[in-house]
């Protein structure tokens, strides 16, 4: 698709975002604006909770690793901290400002702002994320097939045996069935009906993320399952640690970008049991994370 579209939380919020990290704020100061301020956009740029998503991996010693769409930085810092080579590419300026500042004192960042099919990195990388970015495709990547022209694009940022790292909803969350709002555009039931007002966003089920892969290449598929979604996770499940009947689980509408909006159509921990009994959790929590071997 050929439109232009903005991508921002507003420029009031994100003007406020930077201001914070001019500053210099310390952690307490960050915590004392998460208490204060309950926005959805503070949180979700701002809390420490969302490194939970990948502070556990062990990658490898000293990788590099290319983050498309670093958004504020929020987890940008997980991969400083692992003493990676990081190179944040971030599609509007005032984020990408907003990296640099929260950053400023790491040797081992590079940022740049822009799309990243229009950056002309040479580097070849041990990882590249796609961290809420997949789902955006269909407006900033060009041709029939954004979608899979996104991840064949980035896998030629990866080094042979490299690993492409994606979070990204499911269509199917549960969330989405108990009537919570898309979480992108807004609409109960939108990804479940097949995105029948489709206009450039869209995510996907367990097996189509899958299958897309598996067409462009990639191999060594690992599905891991935030708990309650990939934003702000506080318990990860695989495919070889599953919930069970001694390890219940509830995924939970909270936190969403439109909380206000849900529905409450069932009782959500009764239906997550019942879909832990019955060996299909995987294909209905609200979000995955995947790692996927450039082959």
């Amino acid at each position: 698709m050929n439109k232009k579209y903005q991508y921002n939380d507003g420029d009031d919020i994100e003007d406020y975002i930077l201001s914070v990290y001019k500053n210099n704020p310390s952690e307490q100061e960050i915590e004392e604006i998460l208490v204060s301020n309950n926005t959805w956009a503070v949180q979700y740029h701002l809390s420490p909770d969302r490194k939970n998503l990948l502070s556990w991996y062990n990658f490898k010693e000293k990788a590099s690793i290319l983050e498309v769409g670093a958004g504020c930085g929020a987890v940008t810092g997980v991969f400083l901290e692992k003493g990676m080579d990081v190179t944040a590419v971030e599609l509007t300026k005032r984020r990408a400002d907003i990296i640099r500042e929260r950053y400023k004192d790491n040797k081992n960042l590079k940022v740049y702002d822009g799309n990243i099919h229009e950056q002309k990195l040479t580097q070849k990388f041990d990882y590249v994320t796609l961290i809420g970015v997949l789902e955006y495709a269909g407006r900033f990547t060009k041709g029939e097939q954004p979608f899979q022209t996104m991840l064949e694009e980035n896998k030629k940022f990866l080094k042979k045996g490299g690993e492409i790292v994606i979070a990204i909803e499911n269509k199917l969350g549960l969330k989405y069935w108990k009537g919570a709002p898309e979480d992108h555009v807004n609409r109960i039931f939108e990804s479940i009906e097949g995105y029948p007002n489709y206009d450039g966003i869209r995510t996907f089920s367990r097996k189509e993320l899958k299958d897309l892969l598996e067409s462009l290449g990639f191999q060594d598929i690992r599905f891991y399952y935030p708990i309650p979604d990939y934003k702000f996770c506080y318990e990860i499940f695989s495919d070889n640690y599953l919930p069970t009947e001694k390890n219940r689980i509830t995924p939970s509408l909270f936190p969403s970008p439109h909380p206000s909006e849900s529905y409450n159509l069932f009782n959500e921990r009764y239906v997550a049991e019942s879909l832990q009994d019955a060996g299909i959790f995987e294909n209905f929590v609200n979000s995955f994370l995947v790692f996927a071997r450039n082959g």
